[in-house]
């Protein structure tokens, strides 16, 4: 088979996956505090090359590009615009950081502050996961008694106050996502510093998605993905014709 169908090939499952990519953004663009993803491509050696055959710029036939193929999927984790609801469980966070949140026994990390108050007087996210204060404990408000959120991050009701547990990865490629706008930290996170803990009460982050954007770049894709099965359509063809041609 030719060389050409196999990069075509190549070609239109990259941006396959990239499509795929951008429609869960776009599935996601009202998802409070909710991280965009991109398709990370990377260009490929020839087969010869990648086998330890020949080496590039050898300037033999092998010396040919391979195509390009999807790297990886990486999150953005740029903060999404900041609104105001006047929820009493809305909390924002302004600036870096993540809440921490208990699922079972593992602590996960979220930007989605859009909780609300179990029948227990629980803080707790919306899939049920209990917020954590800064010791790990979960944070507990009592009903019908006043309370706030400080700027600070701390939760205050007649005179208690519980700190929200607000953490920061060293670095965000140590954030896995894992569903549910939750993501798995690779290596234990520190505590974001008392000056730089930043949060708006009855505020929500919303979705990093720019919806505008994201239909151009689906544009783009399925641009690129319909050449690429041009290609593979042209270069059958005439294959097809040449075997004819032979044949006869």
């Amino acid at each position: 088979m030719p060389y050409g169908i196999y990069l075509s090939a190549d070609g239109a499952q990259a941006q396959a996956t990239r499509m795929e990519v951008i429609t869960n953004n776009l599935a996601n663009v009202d998802t409070v505090g909710f991280k965009r993803d991109l398709a990370i491509f990377q260009a490929r050696y020839a087969e010869e090359t990648e086998a330890g055959l020949d080496f590039s710029g050898s300037g033999s036939i092998n010396d040919v590009g391979g195509g390009v193929q999807v790297q990886e999927t990486r999150t953005d984790f740029s903060p999404g615009p900041i609104r105001r609801t006047n929820i009493p469980t809305d909390v924002a966070i302004e600036g870096d950081g993540f809440f921490q949140v208990q699922k079972g026994e593992d602590v996960f990390l979220t930007r989605a502050g859009n909780f609300h108050i179990t029948a227990s007087g629980n803080l707790v996210t919306q899939q049920g996961y209990s917020v954590l204060n800064e010791s790990g404990s979960p944070i507990s408000i009592a009903n019908q008694i006043p309370w706030d959120v400080s700027h600070a991050g701390v939760v205050r009701q007649g005179g208690v106050k519980q700190p929200l547990a607000l953490v920061q990865p060293e670095s965000l490629g140590d954030l896995v996502k894992v569903g549910e706008n939750l993501f798995k930290p690779l290596a234990e996170p520190p505590a974001v510093p008392a000056a730089e803990r930043r949060t708006l009460h009855r505020h929500l982050e919303m979705s990093g998605v720019r919806p505008t954007t994201e239909m151009l770049e689906m544009i783009q894709a399925s641009r690129a993905f319909e050449a690429n099965v041009n290609m593979i359509r042209a270069q059958d063809e005439m294959l097809s014709g040449l075997t004819t041609r032979v044949l006869r």
